[in-house]
């Protein structure tokens, strides 16, 4: 019921995130003491844990607006848009390198919300509609999910998601997803550009997005294939990041020779349009490209260098933390790492455009304030999402005998229809992500269950177990969190339903061709 809201009120009533989360987290609340009869102090207690970890979000969100308003009152924000369309004018080909490609990159490195919340305001530069900007965005931030973050939904969510972990089925079932998705997330990049054409430009038509399909699937193939090959020979922690390095690479080459490409560039915007869509000037005289990037170049190296367990920076960064344990008496506790947390790094690399790029105190002081004053619909939205997730999933305390809701939803699904699990797992995945907002979480809940139903139907485990991550990977696409997130970094809080609408039939695809591979070639 409360999930079966959410998609009500978002995408059928077309309500602001605003207005619809308030309402859902009020009836997740009152099914979560009526029915499952949890306690009022878990209840208030997952409010307050929500509330924690939705200041984390926005400090997240904060960080990346800050960094986006720098650039723009430097010019860099221009002189990058100016270089991509030096390097092609093709909106088709800016999106998949900078969806795509960079956003994988940012979600091997990072993770949680990163890559939307830098490449929608990257696409809006270049001209795209705020609403498609969001959307592609969202829908790109897909595959690298699996292994984003530095292998953390592997490494931690399936790990703490079994009840006897067993490296060797986690090490099949990584292979196993990442051997699926040359077959299915190597389209991914097609399906952005037909979405493009079909959908955001004037003449509404699917012919150009056809037209750019050679290129768009070996684009796919440039980062299924590499990460495939680190999965295979290297473990889980590097297929998304050495994935989209190497794609960065082969694509940028292809298209400075022009293999693969149409003979005709496409063009859905103009140079001035472009212009007027955000607000900037001619790029500042004297920006080199390395100057202009080099904030977002920062970004990037501190990502990584604070992700890898074998720098002593990631145990440094995460030894300052801020604890509330036993809220309100419950078994509920909340912990943040500040500096460990991606906003901060944003925050740093703003500091470095005072010396790279000659901002003043006075323009980084400005953007600060824009970027604050941006995130008020965010604030709303977020404040209640997130504490509904919460209750979502500590339901599982209470005086009904009753699993969580997630779960219930889940174990409901298995009683059903367990002998065809191979076309449902990848759902259940998606169920977890749209909930939790993460797919390490997506994997720590149902992993277990998972695991269960591949035992009871005959199915290898290490299989049912990678559906699990493609569909975790998947429902990211839709998941309320970041939707909520990411329009609001590029300024259209209130549009989060018509943003699900896009986002809703291609998570519906990698679910559907992630079990259809599996029954039919795993």
């Amino acid at each position: 019921m409360p999930v079966l809201s959410i998609l009500i009120l978002l995408v059928i009533l077309r309500l602001p995130a605003t207005r619809a989360m308030p309402v859902s987290l009020a009836i997740s609340a009152f099914m979560a003491w009526y029915v499952w009869h949890v306690p009022g102090t878990v209840i208030s207690a997952s409010l307050i844990e929500g509330w924690i970890i939705a200041a984390t979000i926005l400090w997240i969100l904060f960080g990346a607006l800050g960094l986006l308003n720098t650039l723009r009152h430097s010019g860099a924000l221009d002189r990058i848009r100016q270089a991509f369309v030096h390097l092609s004018p093709d909106p088709r080909v800016q999106l998949i390198i900078i969806a795509w490609l960079f956003g994988s990159f940012l979600e091997g490195a990072a993770g949680f919300g990163t890559p939307a919340a830098i490449c929608a305001p990257l696409l809006l530069a270049l001209g795209f509609p705020p609403l498609a900007a969001v959307s592609l965005a969202l829908i790109a931030n897909s595959t690298a999910v699996s292994f984003g973050a530095v292998g953390t939904p592997v490494l931690v969510g399936l790990t703490q998601g079994l009840n006897e972990p067993d490296a060797e089925i986690i090490r099949q079932a990584s292979v196993t997803a990442i051997s699926i998705d040359l077959l299915v997330a190597s389209v991914l990049p097609l399906i952005l550009c037909l979405i493009l054409c079909r959908f955001f430009s004037p003449l509404k038509s699917w012919r150009p997005g056809f037209a750019i399909a050679p290129f768009a699937i070996v684009s796919g193939l440039a980062f299924t294939l590499p990460a495939y090959l680190v999965a295979r020979f290297l473990g889980p922690e590097f297929p998304s990041l050495l994935g989209a390095l190497c794609g960065l690479v082969i694509v940028s080459s292809l298209v400075r020779k022009g293999i693969l490409l149409p003979t005709i560039a496409w063009q859905f915007i103009d140079h001035k349009q472009q212009n007027e869509a955000v607000g900037v000037s001619e790029p500042g005289a004297g920006m080199g490209l390395l100057r202009a990037w080099s904030p977002y170049l920062i970004v990037a190296l501190l990502l990584v260098i604070s992700r890898l367990n074998a720098l002593p920076v990631k145990t440094l960064l995460q030894s300052i933390t801020l604890e509330w344990n036993n809220i309100l008496s419950s078994e509920i506790s909340a912990s943040v790492a500040p500096l460990y947390l991606p906003g901060t790094l944003f925050l740093l690399a703003c500091l470095s455009t005072l010396a790279l790029q000659g901002l003043t105190v006075t323009q980084l002081a400005d953007s600060m304030k824009t970027s604050a004053s941006t995130l008020k619909g965010a604030v709303i939205s977020l404040a209640a999402a997130v504490p509904m997730v919460r209750v979502f999933l500590n339901s599982s305390d209470n005086q009904a005998q009753l699993a969580s809701m997630p779960m219930e939803l889940a174990q409901l699904a298995v009683s059903q229809l367990s002998q065809h699990w191979t076309w449902f797992a990848p759902f259940i995945g998606a169920l977890g992500s749209f909930i939790a907002g993460s797919a390490t979480f997506s994997n720590m809940m149902f992993a277990s269950l998972q695991q269960s139903v591949a035992a009871q139907s005959g199915t290898p485990e290490h299989l049912i177990l990678a559906l699990q991550m493609l569909g975790a990977n998947a429902g990211n696409m839709i998941c309320v969190v970041n939707v909520v997130a990411a329009a609001s970094v590029v300024r259209i809080s209130g549009q989060e339903g018509r943003i699900i609408s896009y986002t809703l039939l291609p998570m519906l695809y990698y679910c559907l061709a992630a079990g259809t591979a599996a029954w039919l070639f795993f």
